[in-house]
């Protein structure tokens, strides 16, 4: 700061009106100027603020000696707790490293040092690691033999830098504990060949930005519901001859067809005693009470849109004998030519939180991106939550930064370290992504900063992907664990999560309960949009709470990776391996792209 003098003092005063003609007190401004080490506009400032809340006091040598104790001591006393806060305070990924004592940097350094040692011979290899400044800097060789672990280290990483012991003390690392398909001699590894060619692209018109929500009336929720019965009853309709549908309350000797949605007599789990089904306006938009006991085989829950048969004597209760399964969409088709000698395409999958749930370190993250710059796949599925509000420190508010400053560096350091093996990477948000909007469907993340990079796809919640000419269905929403709570089923060989799995795909819909659970917000008008599936992918991706999976249904291969940690300890992910089938004979059998998967513990 230059020195300050009377002059200078006096102008800034006269650019406010105020006189001073004693010498004195000028003086005393000048030496408060000079001590509390400000410039002589902010001083003015500071007066101004003052006196005004004095009511106008008048500048004298008295009046500056208590604004003097006033305002400055404690100004000059709140800048130096600041300075003392920024030597303790727990620094940054980008500030930690400028510290020549960073431990974590002299780390890294003598880890490089190592790695050069080693390909080094003894002479050189008892030289002392090169002097970097501008005129030496360091060269790309160097830089690029630099350490992931100093980007995302825990100890700058995250707000906390206690990290969680049950996590580094779990068992079975790397293990495998699902598998499907040809795995004997899969490689897992990208290829570059495949890797350079791959497109990544949406499918249907999605949600790209974020919209208005909370502005939903009920007349639209409801037109929406009636929208989807009559266009699934029309679907069922066709498929089995129906002449047409009767209406629900209507009694009749005979046996009749009815179509409506499945919900429940009030708001309690549905069970076989409080089954109701409920028909559009163009059947009556009564509701009708259920009888199952004839059925030997039934699965349904709330929401679900169904076509039965039955006797209804009294137009009271319809005792149903045959149940209309729904049809799922087609598969997508591909009209682009596929090389006999084309390369699979590897694929990796992951689910937050990246955190264990006694820790703010991103560990178990930092084990994905070794895993992934051991493999080197070609895309890299990443969905939420990033920073986790179920997690113990965000709901006690026990963070030292802001959510979005969290997740902005979790989702840079991600992309710098996935550099070097030049992966696709898709970020999927989830509803307990803290810092996100909370509403389903969910818009894609903003992130200007790397809307413009090719490696990088943002995508909403739920989303149809081509990856490789193969679809890809999205969802980080836990639609098992909602389904599961309310599904009611008797007989048939099924397991829970084959019935599931069925019922999105023949209602034709990322999130087909209704209503949706209280921790679901849902804008039925962009559902209607957003929500529904174009067509039956090849590959679903249902992540859950949930027991990991891999399992073909009705043609689709569905897989739940698991969340990447559970609890204190560490979780699992998923790989594939996909690649497009070159027969084009219509008569032959379908073949799933999915060529192999696994479930891996992280």
């Amino acid at each position: 700061m230059s020195r300050v003098t009377a002059e200078d003092v006096k102008l800034e005063l006269d650019m406010f009106g105020i006189a001073c003609d004693d010498d004195s007190a000028l003086d005393k401004m000048v030496e408060q100027c000079i001590c509390s080490r400000i410039p002589a506009d902010e001083w003015v400032l500071e007066w101004v603020a003052y006196s005004t809340t004095k009511n106008g006091v008048l500048l004298s040598v008295d009046t500056l000696d208590q604004f003097e104790h006033d305002v400055l001591n404690k100004r000059n006393k709140l800048k130096q707790s600041l300075k003392r806060d920024e030597r303790s305070r727990l620094r940054d990924v980008h500030t930690i490293q400028d510290m020549p004592c960073c431990p974590v940097r002299i780390k890294a350094e003598e880890e490089e040092d190592q790695l050069l040692d080693s390909y080094s011979t003894p002479a050189k290899a008892s030289q002392k690691r090169a002097l970097t400044t501008p005129e030496n800097p360091q060269s790309k060789r160097s830089s690029a033999l630099t350490s992931p672990g100093v980007l995302l280290s825990p100890s700058c990483f995250s707000p906390s830098t206690t990290p969680s012991h049950k996590y580094s003390r779990r068992g079975g690392k790397g293990e495998v504990v699902v598998s499907f398909g040809a795995v004997q001699g899969a490689r897992w590894t990208g290829s570059k060949a495949a890797g350079a060619d791959i497109q990544l692209d949406l499918l249907e018109d999605s949600l790209r930005c974020s919209y208005k929500y909370m502005f939903q009336r009920l007349r639209d929720v409801r037109n929406v519901l009636t929208e989807k019965i009559e266009d699934l009853g029309d679907v069922l309709r066709r498929h089995y001859n129906i002449e047409e549908f009767s209406p629900v309350s209507l009694p009749a000797q005979d046996a009749v067809c009815v179509v409506g949605q499945v919900c429940c007599d009030s708001n309690g789990k549905l069970n076989a005693q409080s089954l109701l089904l409920e028909a559009g306006p163009e059947h009556g938009a009564q509701q009708v009470r259920l009888d199952l006991s004839e059925l030997q085989e039934y699965s349904l829950f709330p929401g679900q849109v169904v076509a039965l048969e039955g006797m209804n004597t009294t137009g009271g209760k319809l005792v149903v004998s045959k149940v209309y399964q729904g049809l799922p969409l087609p598969f997508f088709s591909s009209e682009v030519k596929v090389e006999m000698d084309e390369e699979p395409v590897s694929v990796l999958v992951a689910c937050g939180p990246y955190t264990p749930s006694d820790s703010l370190n991103f560990d178990p993250l930092l084990d994905l991106l070794h895993v992934i710059a051991r493999d080197g796949p070609d895309v890299c599925i990443l969905l939420g939550p990033f920073v986790d509000s179920k997690h113990d420190d965000i709901e006690k508010s026990q963070v030292t930064e802001t959510f979005d400053a969290i997740f902005s560096r979790c989702i840079e350091s991600i992309v710098e370290g996935t550099k070097g093996v030049g992966c696709r990477l898709v970020f999927v948000p989830s509803q307990r992504d803290v810092h996100h909007h909370y509403v389903y469907p969910q818009p894609p993340f903003t992130l200007p900063s790397l809307c413009k990079n090719p490696r990088v796809t943002l995508a909403p919640d739920p989303c149809t992907l081509l990856i490789g000419g193969v679809t890809f269905g999205l969802t980080s929403t836990d639609i098992l664990f909602h389904m599961g709570a309310e599904e009611i089923s008797s007989g048939g060989g099924s397991d829970r999560f084959s019935r599931i799995l069925k019922h999105m795909l023949t209602q034709r819909s990322y999130y087909p309960l209704y209503p949706p659970v209280e921790e679901v917000n849902m804008d039925y008008e962009r559902f209607q949009s957003f929500g529904q599936m174009p067509l039956t992918p090849d590959i679903l991706i249902v992540p859950s709470e949930l027991r990991y999976f891999v399992k073909e249904v009705m043609g689709c291969v569905c897989v739940n990776p698991g969340r990447l940690t559970k609890g204190h300890v560490g979780g699992t992910y998923s790989r594939l391996l996909i690649g497009r089938t070159a027969s084009s004979d219509q008569d032959k059998e379908r073949v799933s792209p999915c060529l192999a998967a696994q479930v891996v513990k992280v």
